[in-house]
């Protein structure tokens, strides 16, 4: 059961309508890692897993927050829309409120479906899919794929900041911040202890049996590339950090096959075929 509470976890207003603004933290709203994607995401972790207890409390946790951060960014939007012209400034431009938009950087949908509102977009305007979503039940892969949400997403906030002078925006921006480091922290303390605790290990998943790999490729350092650097990393030699190996360095690769003959399939599909 959810139940929807009308206050928000941090007070913060802007200084003075911006439309263009408002489409940029449409992103950190609904893009790949915005707040609508991470609030899903650990929801539907939480729903598909299948360990009660202190891990599946911790997504409920902080999938719920997340919901709250997703309502914080569409008020700031909508306040940001709020009296905010159609464009940029000029006269001239101004007049036609439809090319304004476009050379203003305005979301012209904020005004034409939203009603001066947020929209569960992007800052281009591509609709939020559920495919930005990692719920997989692995703990290990998706605590991990938690923590890099996290760091995506602050990366982008932490952008957003730079790209305004208003104070209050920014106030928003700095809450969010702090939340984002919090949630680095915990995604990545939590997968630690899943492998301190002998729940899961690398490689993901641990329970696959390795002796079931071509465990002569498991730890080559395949070179591809012309790059005279590679073979100077951790990853081209010593342990591995799973600590089942040792890594190695190779040149190209170390094994080739010969390409099987074409496959030919069924004439009903009309592919064309030497026969």
């Amino acid at each position: 059961m959810f139940f929807h509470r009308q206050e928000l976890q941090f007070k913060a207003s802007p200084e003075q309508p911006d439309a263009v603004y408002a489409r940029k933290l449409q992103e950190v709203l609904g893009g790949q890692y915005g707040e609508i994607t991470v609030a899903m995401q650990y929801m539907f972790q939480g729903w598909n897993m299948h360990v009660p207890g202190k891990y599946r409390d911790l997504v409920f946790g902080i999938g719920s927050e997340e919901f709250g951060h997703v309502e914080m960014l569409a008020t700031m939007i909508a306040q940001l829309l709020e009296k905010s012209p159609l464009g940029v400034t000029d006269e001239a431009v101004q007049a036609d409120p439809t090319v304004a938009a476009v050379v203003g950087g305005t979301d012209v949908q904020h005004a034409i479906v939203a009603g001066a509102g947020a929209r569960p977009v992007d800052s281009m305007g591509n609709p939020w899919q559920g495919a930005y979503i990692t719920a997989s039940g692995n703990l290990l892969a998706d605590f991990t794929s938690n923590a890099n949400a996290e760091m995506q997403g602050r990366t982008q906030v932490a952008r957003l900041y730079h790209m305004t002078d208003d104070h209050g925006v920014r106030e928003l921006l700095s809450f969010l911040l702090a939340r984002d480091t919090m949630h680095q922290n915990q995604w990545l303390a939590a997968a630690a202890e899943l492998r301190e605790n002998g729940v899961e290990q690398l490689p993901v998943p641990s329970s696959f049996p390795q002796d079931r790999e071509q465990t002569d490729v498991s730890y080559q350092y395949l070179n591809f590339s012309d790059g005279q650097h590679a073979s100077e990393g951790p990853w081209a030699s010593g342990p591995t950090p799973d600590g089942n190996g040792e890594f190695s360095y190779h040149e190209g690769t170390t094994t080739s096959a010969p390409m099987p003959p074409p496959t030919r399939p069924d004439a009903r599909f009309y592919g064309t075929t030497e026969a």
